[in-house]
């Protein structure tokens, strides 16, 4: 799997281009406190970078290397410094509670792993920490047939339903829940037509 992912960050161009995901920049910019986020499957550091540009304590985890090396000619280009560290996100260990804003952007993890790893990364927020996630929807491959590249997983399972993510967040206050079909524009693996779901949600 890493070898994979290296494959495609190792262009040039940025695979999902250098701007921030829009729900994230969104969410992103109106919180007013800034704190210590989390970016678990982070890749390039689009995302990451963005975040830290706003006065975010950023670390990200991935665990491909051209990916790392990317993210912090981003950061350099943008003038931040984030913390980049290379590893499993399902073996990597961080302190509890040590997190303000975890963010899971298009984070899709393999169906017998995908729980284990969202409780795991929960127990790195504070109370009252703030979770931001998008990703492609069930309905993800019936919107997107037509589209010249189909983005996401191909394994439906792997796609988020809301009842899923009610289930792999109990114990957290929803603030948004929701499902739509946008046009996705963010370098040349996620374009066109798109299912996605949008989750903000508060740890109580």
């Amino acid at each position: 799997m890493k070898e994979i992912w290296n494959e495609r960050y190792q262009d040039k161009e940025y695979a999902y281009g250098k701007q921030p995901n829009k729900y994230l920049k969104t969410v992103l910019n109106r919180i007013h406190q800034k704190g210590k986020a989390l970016f678990p499957a982070e890749g390039e550091g689009r995302n990451a970078v963005y975040a830290a540009s706003l006065g975010f304590d950023v670390t990200a985890i991935d665990f491909s290397d051209e990916a790392k090396q990317k993210a912090f000619r981003l950061a350099e280009e943008q003038n931040v410094s984030i913390d980049y560290r290379i590893g499993n996100v399902q073996e990597m260990e961080m302190k509890e509670e040590s997190f303000d804003f975890l963010v899971l952007i298009f984070a899709h993890f393999p169906v017998d792993s995908r729980k284990e790893i969202i409780q795991k990364y929960q127990k790195y927020l504070r109370k009252y920490g703030i979770v931001v996630l998008q990703g492609f929807s069930q309905n993800h491959p019936v919107v997107s047939k037509e589209n010249e590249r189909r983005s996401g997983p191909r394994d439906i399972e792997m796609l988020f339903t809301k009842e899923m993510i009610e289930n792999d967040f109990l114990g957290f206050e929803t603030i948004e829940l929701s499902e739509e079909v946008a046009v996705l524009d963010e370098g040349e693996f996620h374009q066109g037509k798109s299912s996605l779901i949008n989750y903000m949600g508060r740890k109580v």
